[in-house]
């Protein structure tokens, strides 16, 4: 997998990006990503990138111009089209199955936006996808980018040491993940769960399952709907609403 990030501070996606896991996988050749300063294709003097408004208005808004050179000179080197994600609060709300349908993919271009945006005109041209992390605004798109580079990086072959870590991980089969201890057996008073110390494998997956249930029950309720659910975990779950 290869990252290209368009953004106007190319030093905090680096920074973001080298470090644990993610860093691991590039030193291992898993995937690489690459930070371009969008700066560096002004097409003025003084390096600018933004100018205000047509119809008036607070801020300034990055220029088309700067921001499809910085486009093109990815594209150029890629050799085919691929998908440009623009990172806004207008786009689809980011979630796991699109995580999992990025990870297909072998190049994903981030364009990250500053100010009160980027002239329509050049997102028309080459943005495939608007992404939002939430329903809340950010003073740019650099940490929604990282957000979605991390979500998209675990899912790759040899990026985690643990296979089956991903697959277990919270938002697997749309359900939250079961609670987790370690030693000490008994913490401030409060002990690790019997079954956990039973040895019993199957009793500790069923346990396991029971708890992924309940906690999204409890916790997000709206991703029951979309759950991969068997017929014991919906006679689980009517038994709970018995309760």
């Amino acid at each position: 997998m290869n990252f290209y990030v368009l953004t106007l501070f190319p030093d905090m996606i680096r920074s973001g990006f080298r470090t644990s896991i993610t860093g691991r996988a590039m030193e291992k050749g898993i995937l690489s990503m690459e930070a371009i300063d969008i700066r560096g294709f002004s097409v003025n003097k003084h390096n600018r990138v933004d100018d205000y408004p047509y119809g008036g208005g607070a801020g300034m808004v990055m220029q088309a111009e700067p921001v499809y050179l910085a486009y093109e000179s990815v594209a150029s080197r890629i050799g085919k089209k691929s998908r440009v994600l623009y990172m806004s609060p207008q786009g689809r709300v980011f979630n796991q199955c699109m995580a999992e349908e990025l990870a297909q993919e072998e190049e994903l271009i981030f364009l990250c936006g500053h100010y009160e945006g980027i002239d329509e005109r050049v997102l028309e041209e080459i943005v495939t996808d608007e992404i939002s992390v939430g329903d809340y605004v950010l003073t740019g798109g650099e940490l929604p980018a990282l957000v979605i580079m991390d979500a998209v990086s675990r899912l790759l072959d040899g990026v985690l040491h643990n296979e089956e870590s991903a697959e277990f991980d919270s938002f697997h089969d749309n359900l939250l993940e079961y609670p987790q201890y370690s030693r000490p057996e008994e913490w401030r008073g409060k002990k690790v769960p019997p079954i956990l110390l039973s040895g019993h494998h199957m009793n500790v997956e069923k346990w396991r399952r029971e708890q992924s249930l309940l906690r999204t029950k409890e916790r997000r309720p709206d991703l029951l709907a979309q759950a991969s659910l068997t017929k014991e975990d919906k006679k689980f779950l009517a038994n709970l609403e018995e309760l």
